[in-house]
């Protein structure tokens, strides 16, 4: 079944290529989506795909990059739309 994660991460995640990482990871388990830098100092995803790969994603999502400090992550869970035809970053918000 195919789902989607609207995902904010809080913690040291800004500056330390949370972003690239997360594409590189979304891509590798075949992911559909965006992922920006919020204003606010959190990182935000918008993740759709196959529920275990979405998981999975949510899981990489509290560790992050090598440099990152992961504090805090939100989830909300939904019913994919299909619009997005890869992953990538978005400009912040």
């Amino acid at each position: 079944m195919r789902v989607r994660a609207h995902i904010l991460v809080s913690g040291r995640v800004q500056g330390v290529y949370y972003r690239s990482y997360a594409v590189d990871m979304a891509r590798e388990l075949g992911l559909t989506g965006w992922v920006r830098n919020r204003f606010d100092g959190r990182v935000e995803a918008l993740v759709e795909g196959e529920e275990e790969a979405v998981r999975k994603m949510v899981e990489w999502c509290h560790k992050g990059s090598p440099s990152a400090r992961v504090e805090r992550v939100e989830v909300s869970w939904g019913e994919a739309t299909g619009e997005f035809a890869d992953f990538g970053i978005r400009r912040g918000e």
